[in-house]
């Protein structure tokens, strides 16, 4: 199969399955938009940066790990068998800390986020749950990595799949027949990754398998080189976290809860357009961390082409449905039929998306970066776009133009994020160029 191909086919299938992880908090969305309105929102836009958290910490090992396992295979080494069962067992070992939080202080961690007293009654019961099955959130990750990186991309994707739409059959009947409410939503949300692990784990018990588990003590220098290496993916899922943080703190002060809930409209989409570009991005990683390990440049290039040019068409559609249907798109997550929300909603699903014009391409460049052990320069670029950009913008722009300016600094951290890509991406071709005329190896940093 030549390189298009095995693309399109790694690619497409892990968009899907990127697209069924992101559907079920936007199943969670209009569950509780229908159970419990505004403040059902609230709730879980307060509550998204501590999924954020845990999705980031399971994507960066899993990635990473899975990263170093497709390179080390491929050149030969016997050591890349290690990296799944050192990744296993410390995301156990970080789990146990995220279960005490919820077994103990689920009521101050909605209040840290912002919650006032109304939101933590409403929440409290919602965060203890999902926190009590944060391993297997985590463990999601890595199975999915590892299945995918070992020619099994779809056994990946049916997995994520059938876990996302078990979660939202299970949203409805634990909600509404068994009337659970929002401790209904956590436990349906809670059940999708376990029924992803069983369903990707059966690759482990066939043929084509070539993933083993070692039973080792963990390794922290294992772990710190995968982590090396998931970094664009920790950021990449907890750059929604750390907008999600800021802007709630800022849309409480503009518009109290109604733009907080405004907020949550556009961040539970922007989720499905980022579970996209994350899907194109990992998607293409095993491809790229393979070609790279056998020292096939210009596979490795095409690779890159075919995935900076998939981002922007996808980003370009994505806009186009957004600005097309925006009312229609608001309405689905407005049950009360607010006005002041739709009017926060509209506006800001119309300035904010134009941000992923650029954001596509920070990912996928952040992604091939980290596939091909440029670490430093991945870490520069997806902590720009994450956390720095961001951050700085939404309080500038807060500052000049209010509400208007919290929707914009999503653009603006985006397109100068994409300077910083741009210029990496061409100085690691610049590098190479250098290398090869001069007849030897590249310093991967350089």
């Amino acid at each position: 199969m030549n390189v298009t191909k095995q693309f399109i086919r790694y690619v497409s299938q892990n968009i899907f399955g990127m697209l069924g992880i992101s559907c079920y908090i936007i199943a969670d969305t209009f569950f509780i938009a229908k159970a419990a309105g505004a403040n059902g929102i609230t709730v879980l836009n307060l509550a998204l940066p501590i999924y954020n958290l845990i999705f980031a910490i399971g994507s960066m090992i899993g990635v990473g790990a899975a990263t170093r396992f497709a390179i080390l295979r491929a050149q030969g080494e016997e050591r890349a068998e290690y990296y799944f069962s050192n990744a296993v067992f410390c995301v156990c070992l970080i789990g146990i800390v995220f279960i005490l939080a919820g077994v103990f202080i689920p009521d101050k961690i909605l209040a840290v986020m912002g919650a006032d007293e109304e939101i933590m009654r409403l929440g409290e019961g919602y965060t203890r749950i999902f926190l009590l099955f944060t391993p297997f959130f985590m463990l999601n990750y890595i199975v999915s990595a590892f299945v995918r990186n070992d020619n099994a991309p779809s056994l990946a994707m049916v997995g994520t799949i059938a876990g996302s739409l078990s979660n939202i059959v299970l949203d409805y009947l634990f909600m509404f027949p068994a009337g659970l409410g929002l401790a209904g939503a956590a436990l349906a949300t809670a059940a999708s990754p376990i029924i992803s692990i069983l369903i990707c784990g059966t690759h482990f018990f066939s043929r084509k398998n070539t993933v083993r588990f070692v039973p080792r003590k963990p390794s922290f220098e294992l772990l710190g080189q995968s982590c090396r290496l998931g970094v664009p993916a920790f950021i990449g899922e907890m750059s929604s976290g750390v907008t999600t943080t800021v802007f709630n703190y800022l849309i409480l002060g503009l518009a109290g809860n109604i733009g907080v809930a405004a907020y949550g409209v556009v961040a539970n989409f922007s989720l499905i357009a980022t579970a996209i570009f994350n899907g194109v991005s990992q998607g293409s990683q095993p491809l790229v961390s393979r070609y790279y390990g056998k020292g096939d440049k210009p596979s490795t290039k095409k690779l890159l082409g075919l995935g900076v040019g998939t981002a922007f068409t996808i980003a370009v559609l994505i806009y186009g449905v957004v600005y097309l249907f925006t009312g229609q798109l608001v309405s689905l997550f407005n049950s009360e039929h607010s006005p002041v929300l739709a009017e926060y909603a509209w506006e800001g699903m119309r300035l904010y998306f134009a941000g992923f014009l650029f954001a596509g391409f920070n990912i996928v460049g952040a992604g091939f970066l980290s596939a091909t052990e440029h670490s430093t320069s991945a870490f520069v670029t997806s902590i720009m776009r994450g956390v720095v950009a961001i951050v700085g913008f939404s309080f500038l722009l807060s500052y000049i133009w209010g509400f208007r300016g919290i929707w914009l600094s999503f653009v603006a951290a985006e397109a100068i994020t994409a300077v910083i890509t741009a210029w990496a991406l061409m100085a690691q071709a610049r590098a190479k160029r250098i290398c090869g005329r001069e007849n030897r190896s590249c310093d991967r940093e350089s």
